[in-house]
């Protein structure tokens, strides 16, 4: 059994996310226990995150909400945790917002003396080294960039300019972690790793189609767990839907469900839908989830 409760792992989770999401999404407005974000069209970080797990949400606090994204231009996304009080699902029903998916939030804690490598008896994949990207070097960081969102936009299709700004931010953020993972030179997957005080999140891992099926996943996990201990944390989590393959390699990693979150979205008169439920959230999902952070 973890040591801490699933609705103690919730809220250290959900305020990580509301606040990594604040802090590389170019505006962002405290809400209701949570954080409401938006960083124009193409981008995941139009969301709103962390709401109700204080107490009650009011009525002018959700009209606030669904004025800050249509003042935008943009479908509002609302992730609700099952901690979160009572009043937000009603008033975001009451509102038009409707469930469009499920996220679940897998866990880990890590032991200081923990033999992580142990997980993986085989050994790194052959021909695998897995190099953490300085921020200063952009030709690394571009890399980097290109092969992480590989799965969360259409195989082939160029990067969105605004998820490509958002990821370099990640890239470039103090309490973020990016890793490449290169196979005899070539770049096959990457993901990232934010560690707060609280708790860490493992996110945004893709590998590259032609790669897939040889263990790179699970090198990548691992890898970024050893950094969460270097941090000095013990608390993982990693969000994906329900029943892909992300899903099953955390649970092979030592990983445990601790809970299930909804997507509420409402759609209104002339706008777009959400960046991020097109950014390949709405098919076959191959990685982590998207932040929702750094």
């Amino acid at each position: 059994m973890p040591k801490l409760s699933y609705a103690e792992i919730a809220r250290i989770e959900e305020r990580r996310v509301a606040l990594g999401t604040a802090a590389v999404v170019a505006h962002a407005e405290p809400i209701a226990g949570g954080w409401m974000a938006f960083d124009g069209d193409g981008s995941w970080g139009n969301l709103a995150v962390g709401l109700g797990l204080d107490g009650p949400v009011s009525d002018e606090e959700l009209d606030r909400l669904v004025a800050f994204y249509a003042q935008r231009g943009v479908e509002p996304r609302i992730e609700v945790c099952p901690f979160a009080h009572e009043s937000l699902l009603r008033g975001l029903a009451a509102r038009g917002f409707v469930l469009r998916e499920f996220e679940n939030v897998l866990a880990r804690e890590i032991e200081p003396d923990e033999d992580l490598r142990a997980l993986a008896p085989r050994g790194l994949p052959e021909g695998l080294e897995i190099v953490r990207v300085d921020p200063a070097d952009e030709a690394r960081a571009r890399a980097f960039i290109d092969t992480a969102t590989s799965g969360f936009r259409p195989e082939g299709s160029p990067i969105a300019p605004a998820l490509f700004e958002v990821t370099r931010r990640i890239v470039a953020h103090p309490q973020c972690d990016s890793f490449l993972a290169l196979v005899n030179g070539e770049p096959a997957g990457g993901g990232s790793v934010e560690t707060g005080e609280e708790g860490a999140a493992l996110f945004g891992a893709s590998v590259l189609p032609r790669f897939r099926g040889r263990g790179i996943q699970q090198a990548l996990i691992l890898r970024r767990l050893e950094r969460v201990r270097e941090r000095g944390g013990s608390l993982a989590c990693i969000g994906a839907r329900p029943g892909i393959p992300t899903e099953r390699n955390a649970i092979r990693l030592g990983f445990f469900m601790a809970y299930s979150k909804g997507v509420l979205m409402r759609r209104g008169e002339g706008q777009p839908g959400s960046a991020r439920a097109n950014q390949g959230r709405r098919g076959p999902r191959v990685g982590e989830g998207q932040p929702g952070s750094p």
